[in-house]
């Protein structure tokens, strides 16, 4: 797991830049939305639904947004689109395996900007089945270490998680990753906020069963390709199966 936990941090600390961004929170309210129409507009009976709202408020999404895209996917209010989620495979620079995860109400613009940024980026779309075979559903619930009662420890977190179904937890420095099975993830958030401890995300994830390492050239050119498929509209989340060494992560933050 510890390439997928400097791919975390990676990807943790580049979320923390992209809330600033209006089209972070688009994303955000679109899964709203799709969680609402699905299992209901009451957060208290709808597990995604109450991640998804939790998410957004932490990515200071207002209440008014959040409220509206609820009425919107329930039907209580006119104007919901209808979203299909889409699953895209394909292969970036050095080989490293990626999966792209759409919700879009257009499949052909989401396949055709998908295609375009693979091909620009030293990528390319592959088969169906070609690349998600590389990678487990799991759930991942990142917690920060700092809390604003104390600070927590590892073992805080173990402890809070490991009967509910927690399967690893990974020291992340400034927080830690719970993995999960995909079942076991509203389980074990409900665990950590039993003991009290507040969590920045959780979220169904695809993690890696193995990782490519690559230098810092490759690295660069991963980050590229990673940056141009988050940039779309229509990508909800990216996956890679990339392992980027800690002297390499240090040269890319510099």
């Amino acid at each position: 797991m510890s390439g997928h936990s400097k791919w975390a941090t990676t990807k943790h600390k580049k979320a923390v830049v992209d809330a600033k961004r209006s089209k972070l929170n688009t994303k955000l309210i679109k899964n709203i939305e799709v969680a609402a129409r699905m299992g209901g507009g009451d957060p208290a009976g709808n597990p995604t639904l109450f991640d998804a709202i939790q998410k957004a408020k932490k990515n200071s999404v207002t209440k008014d947004n959040i409220d509206r895209a609820v009425q919107r996917g329930s039907g209580a209010e006119a104007g919901g689109a209808e979203y299909s989620t889409i699953m895209y495979e394909g292969y970036g620079p050095n080989g490293v395996a990626f999966l792209v995860e759409c919700l879009t109400d257009n499949k052909n613009r989401a396949a055709m900007e998908v295609r375009t940024a693979m091909t620009r980026n030293g990528g390319s779309l592959a088969d169906p089945g070609s690349v998600s075979y590389l990678f487990n559903r799991k759930g991942v619930i990142v917690v920060p270490a700092g809390q604003e009662s104390s600070n927590v420890s590892e073992d805080d977190v173990l402890e809070a998680t490991l009967e509910a179904g927690a399967e690893d937890v990974n020291d992340l420095g400034e927080s830690f990753e719970v993995v999960t099975e995909a079942t076991d993830l509203v389980a074990v958030r409900q665990a950590l906020q039993a003991a009290g401890l507040d969590y920045d995300s959780a979220d169904a994830s695809f993690v890696p069963s193995m990782q490519v390492e690559v230098d810092a050239d490759g690295a660069g050119k991963v980050m590229r390709l990673f940056d141009a498929l988050e940039d779309l509209d229509d990508v909800q989340n990216v996956y890679a199966n990339v392992d980027i060494p800690d002297a390499v992560l240090e040269s890319l933050d510099a």
